[in-house]
């Protein structure tokens, strides 16, 4: 069941006017019952993966509590990792692994067919197994204590906002609130702002991402017929499709959650305003980039340790960050080039002093930004495109013709026609995120403000999400990982 779709339009209005007018014990049932109803709407049987991660780790979280012996923890704590990353492995990358294996034996003259298993990607599998590993961790080191609601437990791990693509919450931050739920009075302010964060999530995705989705599609399913300019604007359109794909998702995410008086993290934080690559990764999908900081990057040694150590932690880090987006070459390279940057940067950062965190936006801050926007950029290449050789082919070619500028750049905007409404929605939509670096942008447009200005500014996203809204129903990107 996408955001997108009718069946939620349906769904989730029914979930919030039960829940707000049911006796206050029927919620976290209605919660859990809820959730699950919405993951089985994608398929049925594949419930099942969702539920022995939610038993094993539960159980676990138990016997890790009971557990007095440090081995006995150490063996609860490595079973569970085993069996749930497991299950992520067999469905997600045991074909990946399989073919890397029989390439890499054909290079010595081993002839092997690689085994290939025929099984769908279930939804948000990636997602709601790294909020399972974070809680059996955080049980392990003691710094939770393991939840004996099962009902509670299985609603934190599969609570419907954010199930499918994020953010991966922690259990410090979700699971006392989904436990508090009965004690919960009606909040019309926190309603309301829920509804805006939805209506401003749809927007960016179904006017920004959803329409730009198609154009960048054009090109990347079809790399070989283009060349110049047009490679670049298909680059150009995709950096600015995942951005609002993902960041709408997370903003529908937080809004359906605050309408049910839960509070999700913040995911994005106008990330393309960065100013080095450390404070992108501090800005874009930090619920993830926080994660593997906290259960992969600091137990590595972080960068309490010798400069090569902590080069090669960083690398790591990034290396399965990539893998963890997809079972796919191009994304293993998209996050090595990730940690390459990180690495040089830190490099030069502490050799040359250069002071990336300072928050005057004058000119050399504004080069920074460009230039890290442009790496970025550069790097969602690999991540879009379908094969390697593609984005090899993207990056020899972008540039063909422009000793012809004016040409260069008319034939690569020809191949797209005039969309001038999507210049004008994307430039609106840097303003709005330039602004969200100091402030809440619903909050600062809307508190406060005469009925007149708040409801033109509603009007304006609600027209526009209406009529200039992509035809088809178009899946979230990050659905796939």
């Amino acid at each position: 069941m996408l955001f997108n779709s009718w069946q939620f339009g349906v769904f989730f209005p029914c979930v919030f006017l039960l829940f707000w007018t049911l006796p206050k014990n029927f919620r976290l049932p209605l919660l859990f019952i809820a959730s699950y109803y919405f993951y089985m709407s994608w398929s049925a049987k594949y419930i099942v993966l969702i539920l022995f991660t939610t038993v094993i780790s539960y159980l676990a979280g138990i016997l890790l509590d009971h557990a007095k012996n440090l081995n006995a923890r150490k063996f609860i704590l490595g079973f569970t990792l085993i069996s749930c990353l497991g299950v992520l492995f067999v469905f997600k990358y045991f074909n990946f692994f399989s073919q890397v294996i029989a390439d890499t034996l054909n290079i010595f003259a081993i002839k092997l067919h690689p085994v290939t298993l025929n099984l769908l990607l279930p939804v948000g599998i990636s997602f709601y197994t790294f909020q399972t590993l974070g809680y059996v961790i955080d049980v392990y080191r003691k710094n939770i204590a393991p939840e004996k609601n099962f009902i509670a437990y299985a609603t934190f791990i599969s609570f419907f906002p954010q199930l499918v693509a994020g953010p991966i919450e922690r259990t410090k931050n979700l699971l006392p609130q989904i436990k508090s739920v009965t004690e919960l009075d009606f909040n019309h302010e926190r309603t309301t702002y829920g509804l805006k964060l939805m209506t401003w999530g749809f927007f960016k995705k179904l006017v920004v991402a959803d329409v730009l989705a198609k154009h960048a599609d054009k090109i990347f399913n079809n790399v070989y017929d283009f060349e110049g300019f047009a490679l670049i604007l298909a680059v150009l359109f995709f950096t600015i499709q995942i951005y609002c794909d993902f960041s709408g998702y997370s903003d529908i995410a937080r809004g359906c959650a605050n309408m049910l008086g839960i509070e999700l993290m913040e995911n994005f934080k106008s990330p393309y305003f960065s100013a080095s690559i450390h404070e992108f990764w501090s800005r874009w999908h930090i619920s993830l980039s926080t994660w593997f900081r906290d259960y992969l990057y600091i137990p590595l040694g972080g960068n309490r340790c010798s400069k090569v150590r902590h080069y090669f932690n960083l690398l790591v880090t990034f290396l399965i960050s990539g893998l963890w987006h997809g079972a796919n070459l191009t994304f293993v390279i998209w996050g090595f080039v990730h940690g390459v940057a990180q690495v040089l940067e830190d490099m030069f950062t502490k050799s040359k002093k250069l002071d990336l965190k300072n928050n005057s936006h004058g000119l050399l801050w504004w080069l920074r930004v460009i230039c890290v926007f442009i790496f970025v950029s550069a790097a969602w290449t690999f991540f879009r495109a379908n094969t390697l050789n593609d984005a090899m082919y993207i990056f020899k070619n972008c540039f063909n013709g422009i000793a012809n500028l004016k040409n260069y750049l008319l034939s690569g905007i020809f191949e797209f026609g005039d969309k001038k409404q999507i210049i004008a929605v994307t430039l609106l939509l840097a303003l709005f995120d330039y602004i969200a670096l100091k402030y809440d942008v619903l909050k600062a447009l809307t508190a406060n403000k005469h009925f007149i200005i708040r409801y033109a500014f509603y009007f304006g996203i609600i027209t526009a999400i209406l009529l200039f809204r992509a035809a088809d129903e178009v899946a979230f990107v990050y659905f796939q990982f």
